[in-house]
Order: structure tokens, then C-alpha cells, then sequence
């Protein structure tokens, strides 16, 4: 009886083994990688960004958080042959430092490593950090310079002790030649042509740059310092809590408010009277709580607040006088003038000569008319600010102290 002949080849025993353990092997592989992959981050994989073009990476996570992300993640980790994760690539979102309160920023530092303030403090590119200083000035002194008043400035830098930082700022651009003085070698130097006190305090004396300093002191380069000492005014500025304040002035000697008149006699005053009519309040200014910008010595405190009320643009300061007053309070008691030691404006007219001599008119006096021009502009920033602030909280504003 002929065999029957069947189509096609039969298969062996081994290659239908092969067949089935392959199956279930997928079987397994998809069932582990189906329930441990919607867990997963995405982001932490390296994959090629432009595979999820559209993904909301943060909608899987959050789905998926209820089931256990070590158990998922143990599996995972055994299916890719436990090789980890790449350093720049941690494995929770829980293991980035973000730490809100720290400064702006800085957010993604530990605090420990923060160092949001500074100093002016001169350091030695050799030896240790920790030996650096000898001594750490809690003061700070600032003279706006123009080198033709040099022997000026040597005999007012030489009222300040080892207590206090020195920085001048340049506007005429010569710093190199005051090496010829002693001190300047352990001074801070800042220079930029044609620039004023108030333009050089908004950009180099931020609150968090003077922070290690009890007082700052903001001076022009015209005042004479024969009856001056600057330890024995930090004292009295002490004795008497003033936050804001000035030495006294020679009422002799040039043209000044009666509020910044030397007194005889007494160590402080905080008010005066002035002439009918200009003060319409006996503790606002110009007969309390005030003090002119030639010789101002701020609190630490105090200056941070003042620091954010300079005008980038504005930067002659008139108007700040009147104005400093919000930064204290009481300011009719933690203002005052110093009048044990006291000092002599001089009036050198070296600013004006800094200006530009335009349609016939001399550089002083573009100067000057540029000094009004912000002082009304100042006092219409405040008003229209303080109007906008008040409207906004919904409730009336007190009696305007813009002058």
C-alpha cells in the first residue's frame, strides 16, 4: 500500500521547545516591563527629547504615584541589568536641592554654601582666608573725588581710623595718583567719568555689599574736618539712636537749612524752627526729621531702605532729603545733627564743572537746572506712587509729606 507523502517538513521536538520557551519568556519580559513602565519618569530616562514631543511627562507620575516607586523601581533596575542611573540624571525629583528661601536664584543651592552678603574688605592673594584680616572695619566712608581736592581729602581720611573702610570714587578718572598718600593703598578705588555720589551708591553700595558695616557714611569731597572725629561721632550717633544723621554745620561759612546749623552747647539736635510757612508739621522737614545729602551718615538698616528708594536715572539725590524720613520711625526721633562734632562745607563748586556746556549756557549751569529738574521729578514719582499704593489697599491716604 503506498505511503501517503504530506506537504512541508516536520518539525523536531527541539526546535518546538525553542518555540515555547521563547513565547513564554515574552510572556514574562511584557507582563514586568507593562506594569512597571507607566511609573517610570520619562525625564529621568536618556531618551531622546524629541521621541516625546508632546508627552505630559508630570501627568504619568502623578497617576501612577499611588503605586510603591521602590518595588517599580527594583524591577526595573533588574530587567536592565541593575546598571543605575546616570549621575546627571538622579533617580527622584526628591533628591534635587530646591530650596525656596534662599536668595533668588540661588534656589537650587544647599544653604550652606550661600554667601548672599559681601564687603569691601581687601584680601592677600597668598596664605590662608581665615588670616587675611587683622583687623575688620565695622564702618564704611565714602568720598566722591576729583583729584584737584586731594589735600582735602587726605586731612578728611585721616579723621577715620582703622575702624573704617575708605572708598573714593572717582568721577575725574585719576586714581593711580593717589598712591602718593599712605592710606590710599588700603582704599577702594572706583572710577567712572562724570559720575555722581548718588550714581555710584546705587551701583556699588547695595544693601547686601555694606551689610557687614554698623554705619555708612556718604560724603562729597568740599568739607573741612578740623573739628571733626569720627569715633567720637559714631558714639554720640549711638547715645542718641539716631538712624539718619549728619555733624553739624559752621552756620558761618555758606548757605545752609536752619535744621543743619551747629549748635553751641548741646551734643544733638532734632528739630529747629524754620521760616512762616515752611513746615506745616513741626516733626516733618524742614524742621525735623531731616538732613542734607553733603555729609549723610546712614544706619545699616536705614540704608537698605534708602538704597531702594534712589532712582537709577536721578542722580544728583535732591529730594532724597525730604523723602529719607520714611525709612525710620519715629523719623523725628532717630533723625539728627550732631553738633558736637561738626564740619565746615566749603562749597567748591567742582561738580558743576563736570557738566557740558550747552546753547550758551555755562556748564554749572546745566548742571544746576538739572539738579531742580529731578528734584520735581522725585517728588512726583513718590506722590504718584505712594497715590497708587493707597487706591489699592482701598483706603484714604494721610496728608502728603512730599515737598
Amino acid at each position: 500500500m503506498p505511503i501517503p507523502i504530506r506537504s512541508g517538513t516536520p518539525k523536531k521536538p527541539s526546535e518546538m521547545t525553542r518555540l515555547f520557551m521563547t513565547t513564554f519568556i515574552g510572556i514574562i519580559f511584557g507582563f514586568f516591563l507593562g506594569i512597571s513602565f507607566p511609573t517610570l519618569s520619562l525625564s529621568k530616562m536618556n531618551l531622546p527629547s524629541s521621541l516625546f514631543p508632546s508627552i505630559d511627562l508630570t501627568y504619568i507620575e502623578d497617576k501612577y504615584s499611588g503605586i510603591s516607586k521602590q518595588a517599580l523601581f527594583n524591577a526595573w533596575s533588574s530587567l536592565k541589568g541593575n546598571k543605575g542611573d546616570s549621575p546627571l540624571h538622579p533617580r527622584y525629583n526628591e533628591t534635587e536641592i530646591w530650596v525656596p528661601t534662599n536668595p533668588r536664584g540661588a534656589e537650587r543651592l544647599p544653604p550652606g554654601i550661600v554667601a548672599s552678603e559681601s564687603d569691601f574688605y581687601l584680601r592677600r592673594l597668598w596664605g590662608l582666608p581665615s588670616e587675611d584680616l587683622t583687623i575688620q572695619p565695622r564702618y564704611l566712608v565714602t568720598f566722591t573725588v576729583g583729584y584737584d581736592q586731594k589735600k582735602n581729602i587726605d586731612a578728611a581720611v585721616k579723621k577715620f581710623s582703622e575702624n573704617f573702610t575708605i572708598v573714593l570714587f572717582h568721577y575725574d578718572g585719576r586714581t593711580t595718583e593717589w598712591d602718593e598718600f599712605e592710606w590710599s593703598k588700603r582704599t577702594v578705588h572706583i572710577s567712572a567719568h562724570k559720575q555722581t555720589k548718588w550714581w555710584y551708591a546705587k551701583r556699588f553700595l547695595h544693601p547686601d555689599i555694606v551689610a557687614p558695616y554698623d554705619y555708612i557714611f556718604l560724603w562729597d569731597e568740599d568739607l573741612g574736618v578740623e573739628h571733626f572725629d569720627a569715633e567720637k561721632y559714631i558714639k554720640l550717633v549711638r547715645k542718641y539712636g539716631l538712624e539718619i544723621s549728619q555733624p553739624g554745620l559752621d552756620p558761618d561759612r555758606g548757605t545752609t537749612w536752619a535744621m543743619t546749623k551747629r549748635r553751641d552747647g548741646v551734643e544733638v539736635h532734632k528739630d529747629t524752627e524754620e521760616r512762616p510757612g515752611w513746615c506745616t508739621d513741626p516733626h516733618l522737614p524742614p524742621c525735623a526729621a531731616f538732613v542734607e545729602i553733603m555729609a549723610t551718615v546712614f544706619s545699616r538698616d536705614a540704608w537698605r531702605c534708602v538704597w531702594h528708594m534712589i532712582q537709577n536715572d536721578l542722580v544728583h539725590g535732591w529730594g532724597l532729603d525730604f523723602a529719607m524720613r520714611k525709612c525710620v520711625e519715629p523719623a523725628h526721633e532717630k533723625i539728627g545733627v550732631v553738633d558736637a562734632q561738626w564740619i565746615i562745607h566749603q562749597g567748591v563748586p567742582s561738580l558743576g564743572s563736570q557738566g557740558q556746556e550747552q546753547k550758551g549756557k555755562a556748564p554749572w549751569e546745566g548742571v544746576r537746572e538739572r539738579c531742580r529738574k529731578e528734584w520735581t521729578m522725585f517728588q512726583d514719582r513718590m506722590t504718584n506712587a505712594e497715590k497708587v499704593y493707597y487706591k489699592a489697599m482701598e483706603i484714604d491716604p494721610p496728608n502728603s509729606t512730599a515737598r
